[in-house]
């Protein structure tokens, strides 16, 4: 899985903040700002990569055990969808 071309990822007032472009501007009805945490995870999805990927890295990352890590990934996966985010 990876992320839509079409969302961006930006910096605003120190602020990380999904930006929708193209057709995406016309159905995306939300503002998306990611801590620290969920933009490393944003970029990881820059490039196709399955959760246990986006789990291992994130724990390579940051001082986070496997638990806490699986099911912060699990969650932020969990809204890209909602949101039609993700290929």
């Amino acid at each position: 899985m990876k992320i839509k071309s079409d969302f961006l990822l930006k910096k605003v007032a120190d602020q990380n903040v999904v930006v929708p472009t193209g057709n995406s501007v016309l159905n995306f009805n939300a503002a998306i700002t990611l801590n620290e945490t969920a933009a490393f995870l944003f970029e990881q999805l820059k490039e196709d990569c399955d959760e246990q990927t986006l789990i291992q890295r994130l724990t390579d990352e940051y001082a986070v055990d496997k638990k806490t890590a699986e099911d912060d990934v699990r969650v932020f996966l969990s809204v890209l969808k909602e949101h039609e985010i993700l290929e």
